[in-house]
């Protein structure tokens, strides 16, 4: 996948999609498809990682693949695996030939492909996400390693399987573990942290034009203040958004002290988030 022909257009072309991305992250979305290098996006949960490649999946007109990381994901959830049953219902059929249906059930009919195989196969254009790479363990990790150093495949059964053409490849990381060394250095890398107020306020504006100014400033105004507080879970800027969209479905013009007691769901996850928010902004 070749991307953006310069980081100007890699930025107008997120704009166009509703993803306002700053210089460095224009400039790492451009690079990343002109060397044809891996993206690692770090930060904090909810700043916008996941929706960076979401982005470039809409502007290029590509198909994303996504591999979400969870503890415990295999290479048979990330890679590909056989289907076992299709392969003993083909033993069943053909008993009375089983050797000549031993070699037939290692074939592509047989052949289950997950996301990384996937994106690997597929010859237009594709985005693959790997999110959440800090939550597999470091065998995933490692498999990562193999896979987008060569953006190849070998399956023992069927041969090496080589990129007809390399996916716009995006892996993200909230940093609860410090990933590789060797994997960073496949990487560019890209460090996204909460938007200053007047970004926020512009994301709010360009996601929801309806909400106006006025109360663009006094949602993200706020927001900042629930973000410098001791929570459990930040709001996001999602969460802005969606404040913004409730305040717009409930026909509020201003964020006073009744608005936000009334929507602090929207944005707060966890009743010790709700009941120090309501204390310090004196809600009671």
């Amino acid at each position: 996948m070749s991307g953006f022909a310069t980081m100007e257009e890699a930025k107008e072309g997120l704009a166009e999609v509703g993803y306002l991305a700053d210089e460095p992250a224009a400039l790492v979305a451009f690079l990343a498809g002109r060397l044809g290098k891996p993206v690692l996006v770090e930060g904090p949960a909810g700043v916008g990682k996941t929706e960076l490649a979401k982005a470039v999946a809409a502007t290029t007109g590509a198909t994303l693949v996504r591999l979400q990381c969870y503890e415990g994901i295999d290479e048979a959830r990330a890679l590909y695996e056989w289907d076992y049953r299709k392969q003993l219902l083909r033993l069943q059929v053909d008993e009375a030939d089983w050797e000549s249906a031993r070699g037939d059930i290692f074939s592509e009919e047989f052949l289950l492909a997950r996301p990384l195989l996937e994106a690997i196969r597929r010859s237009e254009p594709t985005v693959l996400l790997v999110d959440e790479t800090d939550k597999a363990d470091v065998e995933v990790e490692g498999l990562l390693l193999e896979v987008l150093s060569d953006f190849q495949v070998t399956i023992p059964e069927l041969g090496t399987i080589v990129a007809v053409r390399r996916p716009f490849v995006v892996l993200t990381s909230n940093a609860s573990r410090e990933l590789s060394e060797a994997l960073k250095r496949r990487c560019l890398f890209l460090h996204l942290d909460y938007p200053a107020a007047d970004r926020e306020r512009e994301i709010v504006l360009a996601r929801v034009p309806e909400i106006g100014g006025q109360l663009a400033e006094q949602i993200v105004r706020t927001v900042r203040a629930l973000r410098a507080m001791e929570l459990k879970k930040a709001p996001s800027i999602a969460e802005t958004i969606d404040w913004a969209r409730t305040l717009l479905a409930l026909g509020l013009d201003t964020l006073d002290a009744t608005a936000v007691r009334r929507t602090l769901g929207v944005v707060l996850k966890h009743a010790s988030d709700t009941a120090r928010a309501s204390a310090e902004l004196k809600l009671n």
